[in-house]
């Protein structure tokens, strides 16, 4: 015999579907949540390790606030910092990590992540002509924007507004640095 389909009925058998997928998805996010903060703590991991020198021990992590800012930074012994920064691309949020070595050079720079249109601000993270020009360079010498806004970087083709986005994270990480090391750091 079918139960009848009352406003009580209807709202017990609601009840416990919901219950039911409530504790599915708590138990996936159990089951997961674990790997999920792994596989996220070994990207850091070697993306500081792209970014600085070759350096011993863990890098210490820290935070500190530059114009109103966050940012998150990685103080590694004897190489560097390794400086998380983020800028509104073309299609969104374009977020980089930034090596800086221990005297302001730029070491190597990479993306943790960003929204840009593929086959154009996307090649942000593939055209090695555009990433390879910030190794090495000295922000004490040469001009950190584009060269269409007076700088010395080339911008990628079609795509300056990445390219700007690019510039200005660099350009940003370069400012924590200085702030860093002229003693206005803060441990988290």
């Amino acid at each position: 015999m079918a139960a009848a389909s009352t406003l009580k009925n209807m709202a017990v058998c609601l009840t416990v579907v919901c219950l039911i997928c409530s504790a599915v998805v708590g138990a996936a996010y159990a089951v997961t949540a674990d790997p999920i903060a792994a596989a996220a703590q070994a990207k850091t991991t070697a993306s500081i390790a792209a970014v600085l020198p070759a350096f011993d021990g863990t890098p210490e992590q820290g935070s500190i606030q530059v114009d109103g800012v966050d940012y998150t930074y990685y103080k590694a012994a004897d190489a560097g910092y390794a400086i998380i920064s983020t800028t509104s691309g073309f299609g969104g949020a374009l977020t980089l990590m930034v090596g800086v070595e221990n005297g302001g050079t730029i070491h190597n720079t990479a993306v943790l992540s960003h929204s840009e249109t593929p086959g154009l601000g996307a090649k942000c993270t593939t055209d090695a002509s555009f990433i390879d020009q910030f190794k090495g360079f000295n922000p004490a010498e040469r001009t950190l924007t584009v060269k269409k806004d007076g700088g010395d970087l080339d911008a990628i083709t079609a795509s300056t507004i990445t390219s700007r986005a690019y510039a200005l994270a660099v350009s940003n990480a370069v400012a924590v640095y200085h702030k860093l090391t002229e003693g206005g750091q803060s441990n988290e």
